[in-house]
């Protein structure tokens, strides 16, 4: 994710990184290039009576803004949820551990239920992002822990299953009563439904087909637009129809980025530093030693 400050609107202008024209700036190339081709065939095709007119082109440029726009709603929404997702998350354990601390202050174990806490985060962050978890994870989960967890077809869910063993325990030797486990309980079953709204958003994309066709549409417009400016604007073809290709081809690629809210793209979620935040928080509620620093954005202003 990029967090950049406030900036000058002239200095927006030439914001590079963080930006899609890095991704798509080659494609803006061929156009120009093509752009350039046409002017050059221009005496060629004129002599066949063939001629582009801007009239379909003004009609499909509408269409295509409508259902661009319709697609970026969608993938801004997936991303929007995902945020609020991870933003629960937080609540979640930092409620269920103030919740425990203030039930169990002395409890010799309580560090061991804040390492399963900050577990899961960092276990849904990975799983997420398909990223190997056994390395990470082994910082926070005993042996045995760990190879459950990592045996699992759903390892966030089996830690949240050790957290409710945790939570059983105590209630078995009495030091929970009914009232009080099943308020946490209810913790943890909020932190399950976080789980689950991310594997619905990281498992369920938009449908491929409506993606497809308006990846294509995009693009034969972008193809034949300089065909259909050439005859009335000449040299100054290449300089437009870049500009109108940029338009569209950047809210595609944008799209394409927000779809999956929890990848590593510039505009995708910092969940490293909302992992990173929930785990100093945690670690600092129950008085715990080393606190990891803060993950601050590097010099591109990006946070993963």
């Amino acid at each position: 994710m990029i967090v950049r400050p406030h900036q000058h609107w002239l200095a927006q202008i030439f914001v590079w990184h963080g930006s899609v024209l890095a991704k798509i700036s080659t494609r803006l190339l061929l156009n120009f290039l093509l752009s350039i081709a046409v002017i050059v065939m221009l005496p060629w095709y004129s002599t066949l009576g063939i001629r582009f007119t801007l009239a379909p082109f003004s009609i499909l440029g509408v269409a295509i803004a409508v259902f661009l726009g319709f697609r970026n709603n969608a993938c801004y929404s997936r991303y929007v949820e995902a945020r609020q997702l991870w933003g629960q998350l937080m609540i979640a354990s930092r409620s269920l551990l103030r919740e425990v601390k203030n039930t169990l202050p002395e409890d010799p174990a309580l560090s061991d239920f804040v390492r399963i806490q900050i577990a899961f985060a960092h276990c849904l962050r990975m799983t997420l992002r398909r990223q190997p978890q056994s390395a990470t994870l082994a910082r926070y989960l005993s042996e045995a822990d760990l190879q459950q967890v990592v045996m699992a077809h759903s390892p966030a869910n089996r830690i949240l299953l050790l957290m409710g063993n945790w939570l059983a325990v105590r209630r078995a030797d009495g030091q929970l009563s009914d009232i009080l486990f099943h308020s946490l309980n209810n913790r943890l079953n909020d932190m399950s439904v976080v789980l689950a709204g991310c594997e619905r958003i990281a498992n369920t994309p938009i449908p491929f087909a409506y993606t497809l066709i308006l990846h294509r549409t995009v693009y034969l417009f972008c193809i034949m637009l300089p065909f259909a400016l050439v005859s009335d604007l000449h040299y100054m073809t290449p300089f437009v129809s870049v500009l109108i290709s940029y338009t569209f081809i950047s809210l595609d690629a944008l799209a394409e980025e927000l779809e999956e809210p929890f990848g590593m793209e510039n505009n995708d979620l910092s969940l490293d530093a909302i992992c990173n935040a929930i785990e100093i928080d945690l670690l600092q509620m129950n008085d715990d030693t080393p606190v990891p620093a803060k993950m601050m954005p590097d010099k591109y202003y990006q946070l993963t």
